[in-house]
């Protein structure tokens, strides 16, 4: 990981928005060692995410940093910083959090937060990853995990997995693939 935080026994905090489906393979992944790192905290922008429910059943802790309280995307950021400082964990892993951290919160984790997103970066940034590349006629999309940066789905990636677009696939069946 070259300048990269590096551990021996890394903990993990997974930020999620949603159904936790991202959160709960890199759980199974710890808990089988294939990733040899430990899921500290699950922490959600949204009270009512299901990824929440999830992470409880695996037995991981969770918390919830109600996106809709704050006025601004900086008070957020400084109470999500917040709760982070408070579990120490090494790594950040943003999955399926659906939230654009600002820049002063990224230079305080610097290097130590990662991100899935659904495409095969510098490929569709942003959103609608899947519509983009079928609306482009795309052979295939995929999935990266990148370091974050102050830049949008910009920092350097560290893995991709392509997977084949079929003729007959829509944005939800390309996702699920």
């Amino acid at each position: 990981m070259g300048q990269y935080l590096s551990i021996d026994d890394p903990s993990i905090a997974i930020l999620l928005s949603g159904r936790g489906s991202n959160m709960r393979a890199i759980v199974r992944a710890c808990q089988n060692g294939t990733l040899p790192a430990k899921v500290k905290i699950v922490i959600s922008n949204r009270p009512m995410a299901p990824g929440l429910e999830i992470a409880r059943e695996l037995g991981i802790k969770t918390a919830v940093v109600d996106q809709s309280r704050f006025t601004s995307r900086d008070d957020f950021d400084e109470a999500l910083h917040e709760e982070l400082v408070h579990a120490q964990p090494d790594w950040i892993a943003l999955a399926g959090f659906m939230h654009i951290l600002g820049a002063e919160f990224v230079s305080k984790w610097q290097g130590q937060i990662v991100n899935i997103h659904p495409s095969l970066l510098p490929r569709y940034p942003g959103l609608n990853t899947h519509a983009r590349a079928l609306e482009a006629g795309d052979k295939e999309a995929g999935a990266s995990v990148h370091i974050v940066t102050s830049e949008l789905d910009a920092g350097p990636v560290l893995a991709q997995q392509a997977v084949p677009i079929y003729s007959e696939d829509t944005p939800d069946t390309l996702a699920a693939r």
